[in-house]
């Protein structure tokens, strides 16, 4: 038997000798194309090369890609585990020539590879080709020697391929194989074309016209190929088997599913086992390209699939979450073609038994109200839809798995119903809205997210992407176009785009289209937390609602937010583990060239602290480990050592980021929406630049990272070299240099405050100094000194009345323009003469007010220093009253 990972393997060897590119398989989340959930043919990832907007340096390649139908109009899942051959995870086979090879190449691959490489009979093969497609006939008989009967002229749009409704399209050419007489069925185009008889196995698309609007078609200037073959569907062929779940892929996975279940793969339960089997390959490879489970969007349809496998695994008694164990046996089947399996592992079997373990706790509610509101009901009757719309919109239960659950007692469900259900709560979802006292300039955002839904914002893993546009919002009004030098708000239904919120600012970038479009991402905001709005200025071209766009984020912009964002984290649990468990975030900023963390905490941190937290951060960073992510509900991630970040608003879920090592622990493990740096040490660098008061209680850090931090560290250390210059000497000396000189400074200060002091003494009027007058009985020294450190005036004041013996010392020092002024009584004196009423007649002098002090000793202040004589002059005065 030839194996799955061999036949993979094989037809990717067969192209690389003929001289074909071998591209990998592109993740399951396409960023070229916004009008597909997920990627579902080999040929999506090369969507722009067939269209001219794209150069490679190649021009034929092949691949094997992942692929996913289970959402919009490629949606296979209900039929999954009851056919043959329906998969919401398959992989296609593909080879693809862009204007290189053409028509003859392409079939001679085809024949070559299924024929003589990997022997399948000639006599078990026919082709089928567009029926006024003369030369792919021609060519099928000239290559294979196929007879006239089995090759097959189809009529219909089945062989004629078009990329949409104008664009590339052409002729396809189909090879089946027939799995013999004893299976219902006849050849492609006949009666019997629907039995399982003849089963496709390669499609081969000849991309030969262009599509022009209004229907004309005109050949394309450079012909391609575009070839598909289900990997599962040749695996069963050239296995000797008829169905897919029957090759050794899904054997192995269905065999681990009875194992752990203990229930056999019987008629009974066949269904279920192939269920879990198929929809553990789609989750896990969802998982690891990066969706997580979720209520909208790309991850609500991985929510859908996961529940569909938990329910038939709950179906076949599994009392324990089944779909985690059964990861081991894919990841040995499927983990050395897609190494991410591996790398994802923890992240992909933690979510999916979290996700069992929370679904099992609703789905027997669930399950209990379906029994009793189906309760005496026949085969052919119909559930209403508020009944399916209750469990849906209070057990979680998606429609489709509530006609899943009906299927095998043959009861419908009312579709209208639900729908009907949907739009009642929705209106009363907007009354509330109005009600709630939001902002009236918000409401046209509330409008776009009513008809369009939330934005899919696919950032996490790209940094550009395909976007279409749902609506554009020109001075606060919805408009259908938009011109150059137009500053306007472009909506699109998915964006690698940020939105500011939690903190973090958002992304800035381009956004560009075919035919000259292009404008400049200034902002992107985030109203009612559900919209990604692109704040933009038109540079040239025009836009209408309905296009597709390519966006692009500043990558480096972003690199440096995603550091900065990162870092918060660390600092977070750093100041928590230092200064203790009362240090809560209270607010941030996190910018492209800085960031600000704000904390409670009740006093400066010291040096000793700061360069601690500082270490304790840049140790992570140096220990360079990955940054992972899961979705929790808000108490499971609370309970599971989750920190709640300031400012946010949490919905059913959250994004739990968990950073660093400590002991066996995480280092830091918060609740986080942001954008973050995949391992730490791409954050390079932490360095903390400011610390201060916000408010009582509350800190402030402001910190840099990565190449801001160098640069800041690379200025002081050119200061501290110009400094070392200025002084003579060395870098390494220059506290001891500055020391010195702050000493030497000091007593210079010293003996200069001693001589002023000395000058302001006087030495009496034998010196040439003040001399002491007798005013109305009362003597007084009197002296005005310019420069005297105001300090110092109490001390020489009190020397001053020793000189005096018995009576008043006044002393003004004037200082750049302002004078300070300080009046002494002797205490024989105190009883007839008061200091503070005294110098309060000195400072309304000098243009002040007030001054105070004690009856033997005062001192106030004005800031009027030339007054200086007359403040004198008016205690003088009052001592003559």
């Amino acid at each position: 038997m030839t194996s799955t990972n061999d036949i993979r393997r094989s037809f990717l060897d067969y192209f690389a000798k003929e001289g074909h590119h071998i591209e990998p398989s592109a993740p399951l989340v396409p960023h070229n194309d916004p009008t597909l959930m997920f990627v579902n043919a080999g040929m999506v990832p090369f969507k722009n090369v067939f269209t001219g907007l794209e150069k490679r340096p190649y021009s034929t390649a092949a691949s094997s890609q992942k692929c996913v139908r289970a959402g919009g109009k490629h949606n296979d899942l209900d039929n999954v585990g009851f056919t043959a051959r329906h998969h919401t995870f398959f992989e296609m086979l593909g080879n693809f020539s862009f204007g290189d090879y053409f028509k003859e190449q392409a079939i001679h691959h085809a024949w070559t590879l299924v024929h003589k490489t990997w022997g399948l009979p000639a006599d078990k093969l026919t082709a089928t080709v567009y029926h006024t497609d003369d030369e792919a006939y021609d060519l099928w008989r000239k290559i294979s020697g196929l007879p006239e009967e089995r090759i097959i002229r189809i009529a219909t749009s089945d062989n004629f391929w078009s990329m949409g409704d104008t664009g590339p399209c052409g002729p396809c050419s189909e090879i089946f194989y027939d799995h013999g007489d004893h299976i219902w069925g006849g050849p492609p185009g006949s009666a019997e074309e629907d039995g399982d008889r003849f089963v496709e196995i390669w499609n081969l698309v000849f991309m030969q016209y262009d599509q022009q609007p209004g229907g004309a078609r005109v050949d394309l200037p450079r012909p391609s190929i575009d070839t598909g073959m289900g990997l599962e569907r040749v695996a069963a062929v050239l296995q000797g088997v008829h169905d897919n779940y029957d090759t050794d892929t899904f054997k192995a996975l269905i065999a681990a599913s009875v194992e752990l279940t203990g229930v056999p793969a019987d008629e009974a339960r066949k269904a279920s086992h192939r269920v879990i089997a198929d929809h553990l390959r789609a989750s896990s490879f969802l998982i690891a390209d990066g969706v997580l489970p979720s209520n909208e969007g790309r991850g609500y349809v991985l929510r859908r699939i996961m529940r569909r496998a938990m329910r038939h695994a709950h179906l076949l008694g599994a009392k324990d979450p089944l779909m985690y164990r059964l990861l081991p046996s894919l990841t040995a089947e499927m983990g050395a073609a897609y190494p991410e399996l591996i790398r994802a592992q923890p992240l992909i079997a933690e979510t999916l038994e979290r996700e069992e373990t929370k679904f099992r706790q609703t789905l027997d509610k669930g399950l209990r109200l379906l029994d009793e509101a189906t309760t005496g009901m026949d085969k052919g009757a119909t559930l209403p839809g508020d009944v399916a719309f209750k469990l849906y919109d209070t057990y979680g239960f998606p429609y489709d798995l509530t006609e899943d659950a009906l299927r095998t007692q043959g009861i419908a469900v009312d579709r209208a119903g639900f729908d009907a259900a949907m739009a009642q709560q929705k209106a009363a979802a907007r009354a509330a809205w109005k009600g709630s006292g939001e902002k009236a300039s918000d409401e046209i955002w509330f409008d776009l997210a009513e008809a369009n839904g939330s934005t899919e914002f696919t950032g996490y893993t790209a940094t550009e992407g395909e976007g279409e546009v749902i609506a554009l919002v020109k001075d606060g009004v919805p408009v259908d176009t938009v011109q150059a030098g137009d500053a306007v708000v472009v909506l699109t239904n998915q964006t690698p785009f940020y939105g500011e919120s939690g903190g973090q600012m958002g992304d800035s970038g381009t956004i560009s289209a075919p035919g000259g479009f292009k404008a400049s991402v200034r902002d992107t905001g985030k109203p009612l937390g559900r919209l990604h709005t692109h704040q933009a200025v038109i540079e040239s071209g025009s836009l209408k609602v309905g296009d597709t766009v390519h966006l692009s984020v500043d990558a480096a912009r972003r690199d440096r937010i995603r550091a900065n964002h990162s870092a918060t984290h660390l600092l977070h649990a750093a100041l928590r583990n230092r200064l203790g468990d009362h240090v809560t975030q209270k607010g941030s900023l996190v910018a492209e060239d800085r960031f600000r963390f704000d904390f409670s905490h009740p006093k400066a941190l010291t040096a000793e602290e700061i360069a601690d937290i500082e270490s304790q951060v840049n140790a992570q960073i140096r220990a360079n480990e990955p940054v992972t992510t899961r979705l929790m509900t808000p108490d499971d991630a609370i309970a599971a050592g989750a920190m709640a970040l300031f400012g946010e608003k949490y919905g059913d879920e959250v994004r739990v980021l968990s950073m660093g090592k400590a002991d066996e622990a995480s280092y830091s493990v918060e609740l986080c929406g942001g954008t973050h740096v995949r391992a730490l040490g791409d954050i390079a660098l932490f360095k903390i630049v400011g610390e201060s008061a916000v408010s009582s209680g509350v800190r402030r850090i402001e910190a840099l990272t990565g190449e801001a931090a160098r640069q800041w560290l690379l200025g002081r250390d050119e200061a501290l070299k110009a400094a070392a210059a200025a002084l003579k000497t060395t870098p390494d000396e220059v506290p001891a240099r500055v020391a010195a000189m702050a000493e030497a400074l000091r007593k210079a200060e010293r003996e200069l405050a001693d001589a002023k002091k000395a000058l302001a003494m006087g030495g009496g009027a034998a010196s040439g100094g003040p001399a002491v007058e007798e005013i109305g009985g009362t003597k007084l020294l009197a002296q005005i000194v310019e420069g005297l450190d105001p300090k110092g005036l109490r001390g020489a004041v009190d020397d001053m009345k020793k000189q005096v013996g018995s009576g008043v010392a006044m002393l003004v020092a004037v200082n750049d323009g302002r004078a300070s002024v300080a009046v002494g009584v002797t205490d024989d004196a105190t009883a007839s003469r008061n200091a503070v009423e005294l110098v309060k007649v000195a400072v309304a002098a000098l243009g002040g007010q007030g001054g105070g002090g004690r009856p033997d000793m005062a001192q106030g202040g004005g800031p009027d220093g030339a007054a200086a004589d007359a403040a004198v002059a008016a205690v003088k005065a009052a001592l003559a009253a």
